[in-house]
């Protein structure tokens, strides 16, 4: 038994993103899981080697670019296709974010080829990995979440049409300039506006060039470099300007300025 559990790695938790039931990130290298359910969407890349699993009574492949989808409440197996085992990252989704009626389609064809997809839905598990980044989660999810519906559209029916929307943007930036500190969920946000999600954020990140959330950090950021040039501690400035804790502000500052908050403090901000 031991020498199985050494075999399998897993990881699983909730994030406080909606729509999200759970990440699972898995690495087994012999194990393989008999048929089975889920109630919720699951959405999957693999990073090393290779599963194979039968959905429908067919049987599937998921290869480093492909995404697969497979629909609740449809049995599926699967069991690794090469010798060292497979690494892979799941997120299970609710019917919010993908409705019972897309379950067909998504029968038909699970296993997706889109680099682009493959490429966001990387982004997300990065996002997903730490607490604090949940804007960005929200924002990378209603993205993939239309990429998703295009892919299971039926052919012929276009979908919806994408246009600029400055006054839009703005009355987004506003509402992100009014909650610097609180923060800003991207659902909550596309009520207040209102607008749906996806276009809200498409209609930011047009206008501005940087997405929502991106333009939160930067302004938590410039707040906290003033904090900071003041002599409160790291600890002290991320709780006053909206981070989840001091190792959330040293990653966003560190990207942003180039050096630790610690390091800008005794600096004199001279960088």
């Amino acid at each position: 038994m031991a020498d199985q559990d050494r075999r399998r790695t897993v990881s699983a938790w909730r994030p406080p993103v909606p729509g999200v039931v759970e990440v699972f990130h898995a690495h087994f290298t012999e194990y393989a899981y008999p048929m089975h359910v889920h109630e919720a969407w699951t959405l999957l890349i693999v990073d090393d080697g290779a599963v194979r699993y039968d959905l429908d009574r067919h049987e599937h492949g998921t290869p480093h670019d492909t995404v697969s989808l497979l629909p609740p409440h449809v049995p599926h197996n699967g069991s690794p296709a090469t010798p060292d085992g497979f690494r892979k990252r799941v997120l299970y989704l609710d019917a919010s974010r993908l409705g019972d009626d897309l379950i067909g389609r998504a029968v038909d064809a699970p296993d997706l080829r889109d680099p682009v997809l493959r490429r966001r839905v990387g982004q997300l598990h990065s996002a997903l990995a730490l607490p604090g980044d949940e804007l960005e989660a929200e924002s990378r999810l209603t993205l993939i979440g239309e990429r998703l519906h295009g892919h299971l559209r039926p052919r012929g029916e276009e979908g919806p049409v994408r246009r600029r929307d400055p006054v839009l943007a703005r009355r987004l930036r506003e509402l992100l300039d009014e909650r610097v500190v609180q923060g800003l969920g991207l659902d909550e946000a596309a009520a207040l506006v209102p607008a749906h999600p996806a276009h809200l954020v498409r209609a930011f990140s047009g206008a501005y060039g940087i997405a929502p959330h991106q333009y939160l950090m930067s302004r938590r950021v410039d707040r906290a470099r003033r904090l900071l040039l003041a002599g409160r501690s790291p600890a002290d400035v991320a709780t006053a300007t909206g981070f989840y804790d001091q190792a959330h502000l040293t990653r966003h500052f560190k990207r942003l300025v180039g050096v630790t908050p610690g390091r800008y403090r005794v600096s004199g901000g001279a960088v």
